[in-house]
Protein backbone atom coordinates (compact mmCIF):
# COMPACT_ATOMS: atom_id res chain seq x y z
CA UNK A 1 0.00 0.00 0.00
CA UNK A 2 2.77 2.34 0.93
CA UNK A 3 4.24 1.63 -2.67
CA UNK A 4 1.37 2.28 -4.22
CA UNK A 5 0.73 5.80 -2.39
CA UNK A 6 4.01 6.55 -3.36
CA UNK A 7 3.42 6.28 -7.17
CA UNK A 8 -0.11 8.02 -7.02
CA UNK A 9 2.05 10.78 -5.49
CA UNK A 10 4.60 10.71 -8.46
CA UNK A 11 1.81 10.66 -10.92
CA UNK A 12 0.11 13.36 -9.35
CA UNK A 13 3.36 15.45 -8.90
CA UNK A 14 3.91 15.04 -12.51
CA UNK A 15 0.73 15.76 -13.73
CA UNK A 16 0.40 19.42 -11.79
CA UNK A 17 4.12 19.60 -13.44
CA UNK A 18 2.81 19.46 -16.70
CA UNK A 19 -0.05 21.56 -15.91
CA UNK A 20 1.71 24.58 -14.73
CA UNK A 21 4.23 24.32 -18.03
CA UNK A 22 1.16 24.72 -19.81
CA UNK A 23 0.08 27.04 -18.22
CA UNK A 24 3.21 29.37 -18.41
CA UNK A 25 3.56 28.74 -22.16
CA UNK A 26 0.16 29.48 -22.94
CA UNK A 27 1.09 33.04 -20.97
CA UNK A 28 4.22 33.36 -22.35
CA UNK A 29 2.61 33.01 -25.96
CA UNK A 30 -0.38 35.18 -24.86
CA UNK A 31 1.99 38.14 -23.95
CA UNK A 32 4.25 37.85 -27.11
CA UNK A 33 0.82 37.55 -29.06
CA UNK A 34 -0.15 40.95 -27.20
CA UNK A 35 3.35 42.21 -27.70
CA UNK A 36 3.32 41.74 -31.67
CA UNK A 37 0.09 43.27 -31.56
CA UNK A 38 0.93 46.40 -29.69
CA UNK A 39 3.78 47.13 -32.21
CA UNK A 40 1.98 46.31 -35.13
CA UNK A 41 -1.15 48.48 -34.03
CA UNK A 42 1.51 51.27 -32.88
CA UNK A 43 2.89 51.24 -36.15
CA UNK A 44 -0.45 51.48 -38.09
CA UNK A 45 -1.52 54.30 -35.95
CA UNK A 46 1.70 55.84 -36.55
CA UNK A 47 1.30 55.83 -40.04
CA UNK A 48 -1.93 56.99 -40.23
CA UNK A 49 -0.97 59.88 -38.15
CA UNK A 50 1.68 60.51 -41.36
CA UNK A 51 -1.08 60.69 -43.48
CA UNK A 52 -3.03 62.46 -41.82
CA UNK A 53 0.07 65.07 -40.86
CA UNK A 54 0.66 65.01 -44.61
CA UNK A 55 -2.62 65.82 -45.64
CA UNK A 56 -3.03 68.98 -43.33
CA UNK A 57 0.62 70.19 -44.82
CA UNK A 58 -1.27 70.14 -48.25
CA UNK A 59 -4.37 71.33 -47.22
CA UNK A 60 -4.08 73.89 -44.68
CA UNK A 61 -2.32 77.00 -45.45
CA UNK A 62 -0.86 79.35 -42.98
CA UNK A 63 1.03 78.37 -39.49
CA UNK A 64 -1.22 75.01 -39.38
CA UNK A 65 0.35 74.01 -42.72
CA UNK A 66 3.98 74.88 -42.00
CA UNK A 67 3.55 73.03 -38.20
CA UNK A 68 1.96 70.30 -39.78
CA UNK A 69 4.92 70.27 -42.24
CA UNK A 70 7.00 70.49 -39.52
CA UNK A 71 5.98 67.43 -37.10
CA UNK A 72 5.99 65.00 -40.48
CA UNK A 73 9.74 65.85 -41.60
CA UNK A 74 10.65 65.12 -37.69
CA UNK A 75 8.90 61.80 -37.71
CA UNK A 76 10.25 60.72 -41.40
CA UNK A 77 13.50 61.70 -40.22
CA UNK A 78 13.45 59.56 -37.05
CA UNK A 79 11.66 56.43 -38.67
CA UNK A 80 14.12 56.47 -41.73
CA UNK A 81 16.96 56.35 -39.78
CA UNK A 82 15.54 53.45 -37.40
CA UNK A 83 14.41 51.60 -40.05
CA UNK A 84 18.77 51.76 -41.63
CA UNK A 85 20.11 51.11 -37.96
CA UNK A 86 17.86 48.02 -37.00
CA UNK A 87 18.03 46.50 -40.34
CA UNK A 88 22.48 47.29 -40.68
CA UNK A 89 22.67 45.91 -36.68
CA UNK A 90 22.51 42.21 -36.93
CA UNK A 91 25.67 42.33 -39.24
CA UNK A 92 27.16 45.70 -37.55
CA UNK A 93 27.44 45.31 -33.83
CA UNK A 94 28.56 48.86 -33.54
CA UNK A 95 25.55 50.66 -34.94
CA UNK A 96 24.04 49.90 -31.34
CA UNK A 97 25.60 52.86 -30.05
CA UNK A 98 24.20 54.91 -32.97
CA UNK A 99 20.43 53.31 -32.36
CA UNK A 100 21.13 54.20 -28.64
CA UNK A 101 21.79 58.00 -29.51
CA UNK A 102 18.27 57.53 -32.08
CA UNK A 103 16.51 56.82 -29.04
CA UNK A 104 17.41 59.64 -27.23
CA UNK A 105 16.60 61.80 -29.80
CA UNK A 106 13.27 60.32 -29.99
CA UNK A 107 12.60 61.74 -26.37
CA UNK A 108 13.80 65.21 -27.55
CA UNK A 109 11.53 64.79 -30.30
CA UNK A 110 8.83 63.26 -28.57
CA UNK A 111 8.55 66.49 -26.64
CA UNK A 112 8.71 68.86 -29.37
CA UNK A 113 6.32 66.96 -31.42
CA UNK A 114 4.03 67.62 -28.11
CA UNK A 115 4.57 71.19 -28.31
CA UNK A 116 4.21 71.24 -31.95
CA UNK A 117 0.51 69.53 -31.09
CA UNK A 118 -0.37 72.66 -28.71
CA UNK A 119 0.95 74.86 -30.86
CA UNK A 120 -1.18 74.25 -33.67
CA UNK A 121 -3.88 73.45 -31.33
CA UNK A 122 -3.04 77.77 -30.34
CA UNK A 123 -5.89 80.16 -31.19
CA UNK A 124 -3.52 83.23 -31.47
CA UNK A 125 -2.02 83.41 -34.25
CA UNK A 126 0.64 86.24 -32.67
CA UNK A 127 1.55 83.33 -30.25
CA UNK A 128 1.98 80.83 -32.86
CA UNK A 129 4.27 83.50 -35.43
CA UNK A 130 6.55 83.83 -32.15
CA UNK A 131 7.00 80.43 -31.20
CA UNK A 132 7.37 78.65 -34.65
CA UNK A 133 10.97 80.16 -35.55
CA UNK A 134 12.64 78.61 -32.20
CA UNK A 135 10.70 75.19 -32.44
CA UNK A 136 11.53 74.86 -36.34
CA UNK A 137 15.25 75.32 -35.64
CA UNK A 138 14.37 72.64 -32.92
CA UNK A 139 13.59 70.27 -35.31
CA UNK A 140 16.13 71.49 -37.96
CA UNK A 141 18.66 69.93 -35.14
CA UNK A 142 16.88 66.96 -34.90
CA UNK A 143 16.30 65.58 -38.10
CA UNK A 144 20.11 66.84 -38.87
CA UNK A 145 21.66 64.71 -36.04
CA UNK A 146 19.04 61.74 -37.08
CA UNK A 147 20.13 62.45 -40.75
CA UNK A 148 23.92 62.10 -39.85
CA UNK A 149 23.53 59.09 -38.21
CA UNK A 150 21.08 57.40 -40.73
CA UNK A 151 23.91 58.89 -43.78
CA UNK A 152 26.95 57.63 -41.33
CA UNK A 153 25.14 53.87 -41.43
CA UNK A 154 24.24 53.81 -44.75
CA UNK A 155 28.08 55.04 -46.11
CA UNK A 156 29.61 52.36 -43.30
CA UNK A 157 26.99 49.41 -44.86
CA UNK A 158 28.31 50.60 -48.50
CA UNK A 159 32.25 50.45 -47.20
CA UNK A 160 31.79 46.88 -45.82
CA UNK A 161 30.35 45.76 -48.57
CA UNK A 162 32.75 46.88 -51.05
CA UNK A 163 35.59 45.80 -48.90
CA UNK A 164 33.76 42.23 -49.11
CA UNK A 165 33.03 42.33 -52.68
CA UNK A 166 36.63 43.87 -53.02
CA UNK A 167 37.75 40.42 -51.28
CA UNK A 168 35.44 38.07 -52.84
CA UNK A 169 36.72 39.01 -56.42
CA UNK A 170 40.26 38.36 -55.39
CA UNK A 171 39.53 34.98 -54.31
CA UNK A 172 37.78 34.47 -57.15
CA UNK A 173 40.67 35.59 -59.41
CA UNK A 174 42.97 33.25 -57.57
CA UNK A 175 40.72 30.11 -57.65
CA UNK A 176 40.79 30.60 -61.09
CA UNK A 177 44.60 30.91 -61.81
CA UNK A 178 44.57 27.99 -59.79
CA UNK A 179 41.74 25.87 -61.96
CA UNK A 180 44.12 27.06 -64.92
CA UNK A 181 47.40 25.64 -63.65
CA UNK A 182 47.67 22.11 -64.08
CA UNK A 183 50.04 19.68 -64.11
CA UNK A 184 49.68 16.40 -66.63
CA UNK A 185 50.27 13.11 -64.72
CA UNK A 186 54.31 11.55 -65.18
CA UNK A 187 53.95 8.37 -66.80
CA UNK A 188 55.01 5.31 -64.27
CA UNK A 189 58.25 4.26 -64.20
CA UNK A 190 59.38 1.25 -65.65
CA UNK A 191 61.30 -1.22 -63.57
CA UNK A 192 65.43 -1.31 -64.76
CA UNK A 193 65.94 -4.53 -64.14
CA UNK A 194 62.77 -5.68 -67.01
CA UNK A 195 63.84 -3.68 -68.81
CA UNK A 196 67.21 -5.21 -68.94
CA UNK A 197 65.81 -8.25 -68.95
CA UNK A 198 63.20 -7.75 -72.02
CA UNK A 199 66.44 -5.48 -73.93
CA UNK A 200 68.34 -8.70 -73.63
CA UNK A 201 66.27 -11.03 -74.58
CA UNK A 202 65.22 -9.50 -77.83
CA UNK A 203 69.32 -8.96 -78.29
CA UNK A 204 69.73 -12.60 -77.83
CA UNK A 205 66.56 -13.11 -80.29
CA UNK A 206 68.03 -11.03 -82.77
CA UNK A 207 71.46 -12.57 -83.02
CA UNK A 208 70.43 -16.44 -82.80
CA UNK A 209 67.80 -15.29 -85.58
CA UNK A 210 71.30 -13.89 -87.31
CA UNK A 211 73.63 -16.93 -86.84
CA UNK A 212 70.86 -19.04 -87.83
CA UNK A 213 71.09 -18.30 -91.83
CA UNK A 214 75.12 -17.91 -91.11
CA UNK A 215 75.38 -21.50 -90.20
CA UNK A 216 73.06 -23.08 -93.10
CA UNK A 217 74.69 -21.05 -95.76
CA UNK A 218 78.07 -21.35 -94.59
CA UNK A 219 80.49 -21.71 -97.13
CA UNK A 220 78.31 -20.48 -99.59
CA UNK A 221 79.79 -17.16 -99.85
CA UNK A 222 83.47 -17.81 -98.55
CA UNK A 223 86.33 -18.32 -100.29
CA UNK A 224 84.72 -19.46 -104.02
CA UNK A 225 81.68 -20.38 -105.76
CA UNK A 226 79.51 -23.38 -105.13
CA UNK A 227 79.03 -25.52 -107.74
CA UNK A 228 75.56 -27.32 -108.45
CA UNK A 229 76.96 -31.26 -107.05
CA UNK A 230 77.91 -29.58 -103.96
CA UNK A 231 74.57 -28.43 -103.48
CA UNK A 232 72.66 -31.43 -104.11
CA UNK A 233 75.40 -33.53 -102.43
CA UNK A 234 76.69 -35.19 -105.69
CA UNK A 235 80.48 -34.09 -105.43
CA UNK A 236 82.18 -37.06 -103.68
CA UNK A 237 80.36 -39.63 -106.96
CA UNK A 238 81.46 -38.86 -110.48
CA UNK A 239 77.90 -37.94 -112.77
CA UNK A 240 78.86 -40.75 -115.24
CA UNK A 241 79.45 -43.69 -112.46
CA UNK A 242 75.70 -42.43 -111.35
CA UNK A 243 74.22 -42.79 -114.63
CA UNK A 244 75.70 -46.11 -115.67
CA UNK A 245 74.23 -47.48 -111.97
CA UNK A 246 70.92 -45.86 -112.97
CA UNK A 247 70.90 -47.39 -116.28
CA UNK A 248 72.07 -50.94 -115.06
CA UNK A 249 68.66 -53.44 -115.01
CA UNK A 250 66.98 -54.89 -111.91
CA UNK A 251 67.70 -58.69 -111.80
CA UNK A 252 64.92 -58.70 -109.43
CA UNK A 253 62.03 -57.37 -112.09
CA UNK A 254 60.27 -54.36 -112.19
CA UNK A 255 57.53 -55.14 -109.64
CA UNK A 256 60.09 -56.09 -107.08
CA UNK A 257 61.85 -53.49 -105.13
Amino acid sequence: MEALGVVVALVALFGVTLLVMAVVGMVKAAKAVAAKVDRHSANAQRAVENAALKAKSIARPGEQGRIAALRLSLRTALDSTRQVLQSGLPQDGQLGDALHLLTRLDAHAAELDAELRMLEREPMSSRVAAKLPELRERVERITHSADSLRWAAQDRMRRFADDELARLGKECQDEAGALRHWTPAEPAAEDPAEGTDFQRGSQGTAAASVEEPADRWKGLGAGRPTSAEELLGLAAEPLSRLADRLRKPNPAGPNRP
